[in-house]
Order: C-alpha cells, then sequence, then structure tokens
C-alpha cells in the first residue's frame, strides 16, 4: 500500500508467474516453457536480419508475419493480428470487447492472469465453476453476460474440450465474444481457428512461446474476422502502439516455415507426457489426461505440499497453489526425458 498509488493500484492483487531460479543444476518445469530449443531456422533468421533494419523502427503491421500465419492457418491476413506475446493480446481483447458490458464470463479455476485484467479495467466477471473432476462444461457458460473467455486447454488443469461443444457454445451466443485462448493446443487440443469464418463472435488466441520454443521473444497472435481484427488493432493503436519487433518478426516467420522440426518437437513432448503420466500412475498419483505440454498430478494421501518441498529442495521446481480448490494438486511442465526421470526419482522417494 501506498500513500501515492491510486485507490486502482492499492487494490489489484498482481499476476504471480512461476518462480525463477537460475543455474545450471535448475531443473525447471513450473512455467510452462518448451524444454528444447527454437527450429534452426530461428537462429538463422535472426542472425540475417539486416542491422539497417534494427536502426529503423519495424513494420508496424507485421504484414510479412500476419501473411505467413494467414497461410499457415488457411486465413486471410486481415483475419490475423500479431502483438508481443499473447498476454498482450489478451489484455487488448479485454479493452475491445468486455469493457462497460455485462459480467465476463471465465473458469473459476484457470489462467490467474483473467481476473487481474478485470480489476484492472474495471470489468465486473462472473465465474463459472468447474465440475468435481476439474472438467469445464460450456453448457454452463452463456446467458446474460458481457463475453465468454477460457484456455482450451485450461490451465492449471490440463484439461480441454472439444470443437463440437465450442460451436454450440458460439451458435448459442452469437451476441458476444467468445475468445478462446490456445496457448497450449499445440500439444493435442482440437483448434478453432478453422471457424472463424463460420462465426463472426469467436477470437482465437495463440502464442509461440510453449509449442514453438520462443518464449523469450515474447510473440503472439490471434484469429478472428477482420471487423474484431480492426478493433484489437484501433485499441493496440492507442494505447501501446509498439509493434512487434524486427527480430521476433523473423523469427516466427522462420519457425512457421520449419513444419518438420514443430511436428517433431511437439511428438517428443507428448511421448514424455504420456510416459510421465504412465509412471506417475504406477506410484500412486492421480494424474489428469492432459492434452497440453504439461500436466495436472495429485500424489498420494494428496500430500502436493510435501512434493512440492522434496521437488524445491533437490532444485525441481514445479507450480503448486496452497489454496482450498489446489492444495491437493502439482502442476508439472514437461521437459526432456531426463528431466522427468529425475523427477519420478525424487517422488519414488517419499513416503
Amino acid at each position: 500500500m501506498s500513500l501515492f498509488w491510486t485507490d486502482l493500484v492499492n487494490r489489484l492483487t498482481p499476476y504471480v508467474p512461476g518462480k525463477q531460479r537460475t543455474g545450471t543444476d535448475v531443473i525447471k518445469l513450473n512455467t510452462n516453457e518448451n524444454p528444447y530449443p527454437p527450429s534452426g531456422h530461428v537462429q538463422a533468421a535472426i542472425t540475417n536480419v539486416d542491422s539497417d533494419a534494427l536502426r529503423r523502427y519495424p513494420d508496424p503491421h507485421s504484414l510479412k508475419l500476419r501473411q505467413a500465419l494467414a497461410s499457415y492457418h488457411k486465413t486471410e491476413a486481415d483475419q490475423v493480428f500479431v502483438g508481443n506475446g499473447s498476454d498482450e493480446i489478451l489484455a487488448l481483447a479485454f479493452m475491445a470487447f468486455f469493457t462497460g458490458k455485462a459480467p465476463l464470463q471465465f473458469p473459476q479455476i484457470s489462467y490467474s492472469f483473467y481476473p487481474v485484467y478485470c480489476d484492472l479495467l474495471n470489468i465486473t466477471s462472473d465465474v463459472i465453476p468447474l465440475k468435481s473432476n476439474f472438467s469445464l462444461s460450456l453448457d454452463d457458460f452463456g446467458g446474460d453476460c458481457g463475453g465468454i473467455l477460457f484456455p482450451n486447454p485450461n490451465a492449471p488443469t490440463s484439461l480441454a474440450v472439444s470443437q463440437t461443444n465450442i460451436k454450440k457454445l458460439l451458435k448459442n451466443n452469437p451476441e458476444v465474444v467468445v475468445l478462446v485462448d490456445e496457448a497450449y493446443a499445440d500439444f493435442g487440443a482440437d483448434s478453432v481457428i478453422g471457424l472463424i469464418d463460420e462465426y463472426p463472435n469467436l477470437v482465437v488466441t495463440r502464442t509461440f512461446s510453449k509449442g514453438r520454443s520462443l518464449a523469450g521473444l515474447r510473440l503472439g497472435a490471434a484469429f478472428a474476422n477482420a471487423e474484431l481484427i480492426e478493433g484489437l488493432r484501433r485499441v493496440k493503436d492507442s494505447f501501446n502502439s509498439y509493434p512487434v519487433d524486427a527480430l521476433a518478426q523473423a523469427a516466427g516467420i522462420a519457425s512457421l516455415n520449419d513444419e518438420k522440426y514443430y511436428r517433431d518437437t511437439i511428438n517428443n513432448i507428448i511421448a514424455t507426457r504420456e510416459r510421465t503420466i504412465d509412471r506417475l500412475k504406477a506410484i500412486g498419483y492421480q494424474v489428469l489426461p492432459s492434452t497440453a505440454n504439461f500436466i495436472f498430478a495429485s500424489p498420494p494421501h494428496q500430500n502436493a505440499g510435501q512434493a512440492f518441498a522434496a521437488l524445491d529442495r533437490k532444485n525441481i521446481l514445479v507450480r503448486y497453489w496452497n489454496n482450498e480448490q489446489l492444495h491437493q494438486w502439482l502442476r508439472i511442465t514437461i521437459g526432456t526425458d531426463d528431466e522427468m526421470d529425475q523427477l519420478i526419482e525424487v517422488l519414488q522417494q517419499l513416503d
């Protein structure tokens, strides 16, 4: 609290990211980063950016990157928006589509940045409880609301909803924007980018941070009809006119052009994920089915705090929330096979 802060700043509860710890002996499984480096094409593209381009401002419209994304996802360039990470795009979407309206609906257990944006922008919210098995029922959304937002798959639970159920939600709520946050969709969930022509109220956000190993560059994209994309652009150019930088634009295009490496990386992570799930179940863990690059697991006797502390002492970082709803669960990012072996070795030693 500060005498000089506004009432808004005093009441904010900021988003808290996963613990950061450096060192060669740290196994970082708490921030959902990709354990593999980006495509070699990405490094080459960054290196080959002409120095003259670095003294100039980058293309404010990121046209070449938007065209590459449109080609990759079979949309039009005017249906694509890019930003400095999907979090920036989410913030712009909150301002463009959800302020000054009826309550915004999103899951009660979900990405914890959503309520932060609501507090910051004075948006009322209507949080929708999950089922007892942590699944998300889209039948519980809609009605008198000012918008609908959910991740697919959800975080931190790793569970996804089907494209069929999303289409039903869109059809039943044509008057409000439905934003599907596909930050983790690379790893097995049904993407709904292909539905933006059919449903003019649909916005889909994606990131290069997870599936494409570019968290350090902060690059995200949104897909929607041209009218909604123009709304995002108008807000950005009125609030934060800084475009995606030249290096990130080059890296994004290079990543999209190396489909084989991308698919190989995704398949490796999925294989490690399923292997880890099997091994955790073998030592008594309850693990939810995952379509993400992380898993949601509850230890035997539901003592997640003990498991978290034991891993932390070994410099293995996972995510733990000590609250009523989640205190029996850990969110574990999928690392390399060797990193997951070390995780299992520590957990096997616990009583």
